[in-house]
């Protein structure tokens, strides 16, 4: 089973991005639940979602407490909330960021963890700064949990029109983005 934990703030599109993430793993013929967690949180509070994926029924229905990936949409909470709690040591980090890992003083991060300017694409593509769908698209590059052609279809199904269009244009410019950063690290990895 694949789990992801998704750390933003309220108005941020948390839990529309984990539930965003199921359809695109139904639409895989995969198994899949996403939940929120929060209570009567104002915008720009934090909150937390929640998805998980497998080729099995998905039978427990708790928080995810040790995550595979964790999606962190604003930066400040990496200074407010400890959103590495119980991530898988192997565990991927996408951060919504124009900062590399290390600017962000996350250099000495054991796991495998990136960034993506995601608000800047979401506002450069549909004129909002909401960076859900954007950072999804960076996820299923840097995991392979979903494909990216599922999740686009995913958002079109959720925001048909014009919205769904440039949400699922941003969604491939950040897996392009996190597709090249990997590839970029592989070959500094290689060369030292």
């Amino acid at each position: 089973m694949f789990q992801v934990r998704i750390h933003g703030r309220g108005g941020q599109g948390a839990v529309t991005a984990a539930e965003l993430l199921s359809v695109a793993a139904f639409m895989e013929d995969r198994h899949a639940q996403a939940f929120p967690s929060f209570g009567s949180e104002r915008t720009g509070a934090p909150v937390v979602a929640f998805c998980r994926i497998d080729d099995r029924p998905i039978r427990v229905r708790e928080p995810v407490m040790r995550p595979d990936a964790l999606v962190v949409q604003d930066p400040t909470l990496l200074h407010q909330v400890n959103v590495f709690e119980g991530l898988r040591p192997d565990g991927a980090v996408l951060i919504n960021s124009p900062r590399s890992v290390a600017e962000l003083g996350l250099a000495e991060y054991p796991g495998h963890a990136l960034t993506v300017p995601a608000t800047a694409l979401a506002v450069r593509h549909f004129g909002r700064p909401v960076p859900n769908a954007v950072l999804l698209g960076g996820l299923a590059a840097l995991t392979g949990c979903v494909g990216i052609d599922s999740l686009t279809a995913a958002v079109l199904e959720r925001f048909p029109g014009d919205l769904g269009r440039a949400n699922a244009a941003a969604a491939r410019e950040a897996y392009d983005h996190v597709s090249t950063a990997q590839r970029e690290e592989r070959a500094h990895a290689q060369a030292n």
